[in-house]
């Protein structure tokens, strides 16, 4: 049974699961993903391994409720069961010692964040972190990637916390005095295409772990697929990583819009049914 024995809101509409799952929490590895599903008829849903403790055969998942898969996942307890699991899934992160590491997270992105720069810090490198979200209240996992980070630099579209304005801004503090040597950022789409414009212009090499519509995540089903460097990859296999200056990010943004208005109104339905029972 792939039980929840631990559960905490980081704010309203975000929420970290951990789950007993013993075989995924001894083989996964920085970068890996899990699907999980909710109910026999249920959606499959990605979720990046936030975090895993072998000794208990548990895993972190951070979920952030956007549709009726993610609330319904959301609202199980401690004690309660997923249906499934799935993983360790994807390609693992590439850790090696290469000097300073910028890393970027935006909102929720800060938790598969998380075990790249512990394990890069481990492998002796530098780690300068930057966590961005709209506002104080959406900046997670703080105080866990302090301890992995020899410094973490806070940005809020709101200047509620930390410095006021965008993560390239804070990215770009960090650029202009220190020699970057690798760059990893994670968040939403449109957060990870400027934050590799902004490392483009200084010739970082950036890995982007991408968060595409996924079905199967064996990339039989080809829901995932993206342009990297002018091909077809699935990030589900191939990813969920890659060089962030190759990537279609427009094409992706496309292709991450085509079910919003549906899923929009399926949760709305969800939700009007919940309140009237």
């Amino acid at each position: 049974m792939n039980t929840i024995i631990d559960k905490q809101y980081f704010s309203e509409k975000v929420v970290k699961l951990t789950i007993l799952a013993p075989d995924i929490a001894k083989n996964r590895k920085p970068g890996n993903f899990v699907i999980i599903k909710i109910g026999e008829k249920g959606e499959r849903i990605p979720l990046t391994i936030a975090g895993a403790d072998i000794e208990k055969g548990s895993v972190d998942l951070v979920v952030q409720i956007v549709g009726v898969s993610s609330h319904k996942l959301s609202a199980l307890n401690i004690g309660d069961a997923v249906t499934d699991i799935v993983g360790p899934l994807g390609q693992a992160t590439h850790i090696e010692k290469v000097g300073t590491i910028l890393a970027a997270g935006g909102g929720v992105g800060a938790a598969p964040l998380l075990p790249i720069i512990e394990a890069f810090k481990k492998a002796g490198n530098k780690v300068i972190t930057v966590l961005a979200a709209r506002n104080k209240d959406l900046i997670i996992l703080e105080d866990e990637v302090r301890k992995h980070s020899d410094e973490v630099i806070i940005m809020t579209d709101d200047g509620s916390y930390g410095t006021k304005g965008l993560v390239t801004a804070g990215m770009e503090e960090v650029i202009q005095r220190e020699k970057i040597d690798l760059s990893v950022v994670i968040g939403p789409a449109i957060m990870m295409k400027y934050a590799a414009m902004t490392t483009k212009k200084y010739n970082i090499n950036t890995i982007a772990s991408l968060n595409t519509i996924m079905v199967d995540g064996t990339g039989m089903c080809g829901a995932c697929r993206i342009t990297v460097d002018g091909k077809t990859k699935f990030v589900c296999i191939d990813g969920p990583e890659f060089d962030a200056h190759k990537v279609d990010f427009d094409e992706m943004l496309l292709r991450l819009s085509a079910y919003k208005d549906m899923e929009a109104k399926a949760y709305e339905k969800h939700i009007s049914c919940k309140t009237q029972s």
